[in-house]
């Protein structure tokens, strides 16, 4: 895309606006019953986790240029590995795994991170399907849950800390799942996405190596929610993904200016660096109801001087 499109991004903040809606189809080609466990070069830390404050809130400050994540299954001696690389398709799926360490060994401390010792992210290789889950691990070091699976090679991604280090890192691995395997078409870019009666707008535009700071306005039926509820420990969550590698950027909603106290909605906002131009897909979680919902946005990053012009 050459214009860049008012959607999808990252950090904490005020003001809204709200509108139409989006879309999604399909195809259609057999899948390989056999994992591809390869991962591309590219392996630098993209976006530094952010630091939690008390109040619940993050500073997201990921630096201009960086790259993502999850593209690489091992970093810094430690690995993630399947116990099995292929599974099939289904709802509920049993998924395990392990992280392994430095001295080969399954790790078994971890610290914790937005609530969580460690953050599962699951998507299709068409970037449908996300899931975003909190496995169990168990006393032999894998952790387990269960994932809806379809027909087609999935991108899981394990975001964590080990206590030995304390460093955090995001392992990315494939799983075959064979079948009938109908890829579906990415969403245009679209300023609005509407999930179970909620609308959500995303105000903002990405420029490759350019920090920028985007918007989301949450509402449910034309009323803005101001009544968010905390969600790993901030009142949004959001997970980006570049399209074709699936490239990974991690961010939390940033502190509101002058120190304030984050509101409860009904904007949620975030600041990010897109490592190149491309087009990316955005994942929010939000809870509301004691329910967490995902909105899904396409996003276009235009190079440095499409977005100044």
């Amino acid at each position: 895309m050459n214009t860049p499109t008012k959607l999808a991004g990252l950090v904490l903040g005020l003001g809204a606006v709200f509108g139409a809606a989006v879309g999604i189809g399909a195809v259609v080609g057999p899948v390989d019953a056999a994992a591809d466990e390869s991962s591309a070069a590219a392996h630098d830390m993209g976006t530094e986790p952010a630091e939690e404050h008390a109040d619940g809130g993050h500073d997201a400050a990921p630096a201009a240029g960086a790259q993502p994540t999850g593209l690489t299954v091992t970093e810094d001696g430690y690995a993630l590995v399947l116990e099995q690389p292929s599974l099939p398709a289904g709802d509920d799926v049993p998924v395990a795994f392990r992280i392994t360490g430095p001295d080969g060994e399954a790790v078994t401390r971890y610290e914790v991170r937005y609530e969580e010792d460690l953050h599962l992210v699951a998507v299709r290789r068409d970037a449908s399907g996300f899931q975003h889950v909190h496995p169990e691990l168990g006393a032999d070091g894998v952790w387990r849950v269960p994932l809806d699976l379809t027909p087609g090679s999935w991108r899981l991604f394990a975001d964590f800390a080990a206590a030995a280090d304390g460093e955090p890192r995001v392992l990315g691995i494939d799983l075959a799942v064979p079948g009938q395997y109908s890829p579906e078409p990415l969403p245009e870019p679209a300023a609005v996405a509407e999930v179970d009666g909620y609308t959500v707008v995303l105000d903002g535009s990405l420029a490759a190596g350019e920090e920028s700071e985007l918007r989301f306005g949450i509402s449910r039926d034309g009323v803005p929610v101001t009544d968010l509820q905390p969600y790993l420990g901030a009142f949004g969550h959001l997970v980006v993904l570049r399209t074709g590698d699936l490239g990974y950027l991690h961010v939390h909603p940033s502190e509101p200016a002058g120190g304030a106290t984050p509101a409860p909605g009904p904007n949620v906002a975030f600041g990010t660096t897109a490592p190149s131009a491309g087009t990316y897909r955005l994942f929010l979680d939000f809870k509301h109801g004691d329910v967490v919902r995902t909105a899904a946005f396409t996003l276009t990053a235009g190079t440095h001087e499409e977005h100044g012009s």
